[in-house]
């Protein structure tokens, strides 16, 4: 028998894979990093909206205003300011690095075959994923706590337990996660847009529970904690850049949604409703309810899941911890979960499914947490609070993902021109080079200063701005390299029409 060969397809702009025997039998090819058909491109703007609203509605989100008051020496004002600006900057990454998801239907790992190379693309993988695994194991304490505080109100013997309870509840909490990514995209589709009203209904509730008992004037007169006289700039943009690096993650593996986005338009407009607006109006929330505390519980309480402990309510502390437990899903199976699996698959794509990928993510997630863990059954000693190490140190290592998002665009855009050659990236020896040389020296310049300046205290601007500073010169030094090493095409090749493919069949 005759073996196929794969060919692209354009219906319409988008570009569909008719999928061979030469790609289906390549080790780099799995049916689930497979590009998507054309009819598998459902997700309307309002659907990419609900993804940002289910994403943005979590508990850092909440906690952010009182991140840049406390850390970065911002007043009310500014941190707010800085929190809604973070995510309009952030909107470009997000929008450029989702073209090639929309147009050709490859998840991120696909995409950065083209930068890094076949095999060289598993190292800017397994960075994100790692990055994924650790806010997932965030995310699961969060939930297993609103988990452990709803059964302790529904079974009053379940308080008992203590930290006990709440490890159970990681554990529990964890498996419902896995779970909807495991069932699929549409299953994580639907969840987002069933949760984003709700969740938008609950936020705005809050805000008119909380607003008349406390002063916005008197919030935002408050004085920053930085040094008195001090200029404002360096701190401003400090916070910013903390702020952008929150999304630094999504910025990367957005293809992994926008391929089953309808159109470019889709994914634009709907990440622009979805995202600067939710962040900003939950950050607030937060700023809100935690000064308003004292008088509602008797004293300043920052944690959401904390606060609404206190409520003497029943009734009320059992529907707020399901809202809690709804949006903590709804944050980490898209945030958190889906990238590591796409990138665990990348490794072996044979060996490794969406299933095996899932589990791998789960397990790795509980590994990183596993001190934490220990601690809050009872096993070892209290110690330093890993929930806060990791927080802080994924925060700042989200900054060395600037280049990777910088080389992304510029590969997509400036060297290969929006042509790539999709076959090729599921194929080894072909179009792409196993490892793309230029893609490494553009991501090995950005992270070298940013340590030496991290591990020297020179160049502290460099450190202090690191996803600009990267981005930038992440972008800058790959589109050189590409020019003088030429080490992968340029563009790929023009798709056939969809008329020509049924002629040929």
């Amino acid at each position: 028998m005759t073996e196929t060969t794969s060919q692209m397809v354009d219906r319409g702009g988008l570009i569909e894979l008719d999928v061979g025997d030469d790609v289906r039998s390549s080790s780099r090819f799995n049916e689930d990093i497979a590009p998507t058909q054309a009819s598998e491109r459902t997700w309307s703007k309002w659907n990419i909206a609900a993804l940002w609203v289910g994403m943005s509605i979590c508990v850092p989100t909440y906690t952010l205003g009182g991140v840049l008051t406390a850390y970065f020496g911002l007043s009310v004002g500014e941190a707010l300011f800085a929190i809604l600006l973070a995510n309009v900057i952030v909107l470009i990454p997000l929008t450029l690095n989702a073209f090639p998801g929309t147009k050709f239907g490859i998840p991120f790992p696909v995409v950065l075959r083209s930068s890094f190379g076949i095999l060289g693309s598993n190292v800017p993988c397994l960075v994100r994923a790692l990055v994924g695994c650790g806010w997932f194991g965030i995310q699961t304490m969060f939930g297993g706590l609103a988990i452990h505080l709803l059964l302790s109100e529904l079974i009053p013997a379940w308080a008992a337990l203590g930290g006990v309870g709440e490890v159970i509840g990681f554990f529990v909490f964890g498996a419902m996660n896995l779970y909807v990514v495991i069932r699929g995209a549409e299953s994580i589709k639907w969840l987002e847009t069933l949760a984003a009203p709700l969740l938008l209904a609950v936020g705005f509730g809050l805000m008119v529970w909380a607003w008349p008992h406390m002063s916005m004037t008197e919030l935002l007169a408050q004085p920053p904690s930085r040094p008195e006289g001090a200029s404002v700039y360096g701190y401003f943009f400090a916070g910013l850049t903390a702020m952008v690096g929150f999304w630094a993650t999504l910025s990367l593996n957005i293809p992994d949604f926008s391929r089953f986005a309808k159109s470019q338009k889709d994914q634009i407009v709907g990440q622009v409703i979805g995202l600067p607006l939710t962040m900003f109006f939950f950050a607030a929330l937060g700023v809100v309810l935690t000064a308003a505390s004292e008088t509602l519980v008797g004293q300043t309480v920052a944690d959401p899941v904390r606060l609404i402990g206190y409520i003497d309510s029943p009734f009320w502390v059992v529907l707020a911890m399901l809202l809690i437990i709804i949006a903590t899903i709804s944050t980490n199976t898209a945030s958190n979960i889906v990238s590591p699996t796409n990138d665990f698959q990348n490794i072996a794509p044979k060996l490794i499914n969406q299933t095996r990928g899932v589990l791998m993510t789960g397990a790795v997630g509980v590994l990183l947490m596993g001190y934490d863990l220990l601690q809050k059954a009872g096993v070892i000693p209290p110690g330093v609070s890993l929930e806060q190490m990791y927080s802080n140190w994924l925060l700042g290592y989200s900054s060395l993902l600037g280049p990777i998002a910088g080389i992304m665009a510029v590969d997509y855009f400036l060297i290969k021109k929006q042509r790539l050659d999709v076959p090729s990236l599921y194929m080894d020896s072909h179009a792409y080079p196993a490892v793309n040389v230029a893609g490494f020296i553009a991501f090995g310049v950005p992270v070298a200063l940013t340590l030496l300046s991290l591990l020297t205290g020179t160049m502290n601007w460099f450190y202090d701005y690191g996803w600009f500073t990267g981005s930038a010169l992440g972008a800058i030094v790959y589109f050189v390299a590409s020019q003088v090493l030429a080490s992968s095409p340029q563009a790929g090749p023009a798709p056939i029409m969809a008329n020509e493919a049924a002629e040929q069949r």
